[in-house]
């Protein structure tokens, strides 16, 4: 049987609140609750549950009340940030456009993944075939409109069994942000997410969630970062169904490293940032000498000129 916290539907009483400030709220969004929704009938949003637990902190100038900074699919749960004002949502925006945002996932896939550390690199579309058009496929496959680039760095954590079938548990890094591009990624290497009944071609559906958490998210505002961890959600003691047999490496560990590596890499750009910007305003500024003194030669050469005509007067 299931720990009930993990299995359990979604609720507005359970919006589980892991960071907070006067600009952000970040929450662990439960797995099968849309962030927000136009549809009347679906009363159980994360929209909704922030108006329930902060009525105060809605927004009246937005449709939904508050701002979401990225998405989460509807069966993804894991850290998703909120911001609660214009002039916070405007910084978040700019680190997500300018791909500065740090995000992990953790996932459970099915089979054991050889590959120990692999980038995956698949260009990916929308599905135009029929009865398909809610989803994404890769480049090359029937039906495949607009593909763009598309990359994933997949890291293995542990080998193990759940229920009795063999499955890996990975961190994903996407370095790009494609609908459904960790969940197309897994499938198209030979490794769907478990519980993803819609790209296993509706064939995994007896776990009671898709395997999918986002588990950590790096937002490098200025001055303070935000920095959140959503837990590991796919451990014995949440799910008796996972038995993990070989770990490779520990998480947090393999975390540290990850986030080590994105802070040297954004120290590095700034500093390039730094450095060309400097070497404009040198550009600027010599061209501007430079039109001075050949400003000053032209006075000298007609002042010559001048005296030259005014001494053989």
């Amino acid at each position: 049987m299931l720990h009930m916290t993990t299995a359990e539907p979604a609720s507005l009483e359970t919006l589980c609140v892991l960071y907070q400030s006067d600009d952000y709220i970040v929450v662990d969004k439960h797995w099968d609750i849309r962030i927000d929704s136009k549809m009347w009938y679906e009363k159980h949003t994360v929209q909704a549950q922030l108006r329930h637990r902060f009525p105060q902190l809605a927004d009246p100038s937005t449709y939904y009340g508050f701002r979401f900074c990225h998405q989460l699919d509807f069966s993804t749960s894991g850290a998703l940030c909120v911001a609660l004002n214009k002039a916070a949502a405007g910084r978040a925006y700019r680190c997500f456009k300018d791909r500065t945002v740090t995000k992990a996932y953790l996932a459970l896939v099915r089979g054991w993944v050889e590959e120990e550390t692999q980038t995956l690199d698949f260009s990916i579309g929308k599905n135009s075939s029929e009865g398909k058009t809610h989803m994404m496929c890769i480049e090359g496959t029937e039906g495949c409109e607009n593909p763009k680039p598309c990359q994933t760095e997949l890291t293995v954590l542990e080998y193990g069994l759940y229920d009795r079938d063999p499955v890996t548990k990975v961190l994903l890094k996407p370095l790009t942000g494609r609908t459904h591009q960790l969940r197309v990624h897994c499938s198209a290497i030979g490794h769907p997410i478990v519980g993803d009944f819609t790209y296993s071609s509706g064939v995994d559906d007896a776990p009671y969630r898709m395997m999918l958490h986002a588990h950590l998210l790096h937002i490098p505002l200025e001055p303070q970062p935000l920095l959140v961890s959503a837990g590991d959600p796919f451990v014995p003691t949440e799910d008796p169904k996972w038995l993990p047999q070989r770990s490779l490496r520990p998480l947090t560990a393999t975390v540290e490293a990850l986030l080590e590596h994105e802070v040297e890499k954004g120290r590095k750009i700034r500093e390039e940032e730094r450095e060309r910007a400097r070497k404009k305003e040198e550009r600027r500024k010599g061209s501007r000498e430079q039109s001075t003194q050949e400003e000053s030669e032209e006075q000298r050469r007609e002042c010559q000129e001048w005296l030259s005509e005014w001494a053989g007067d």
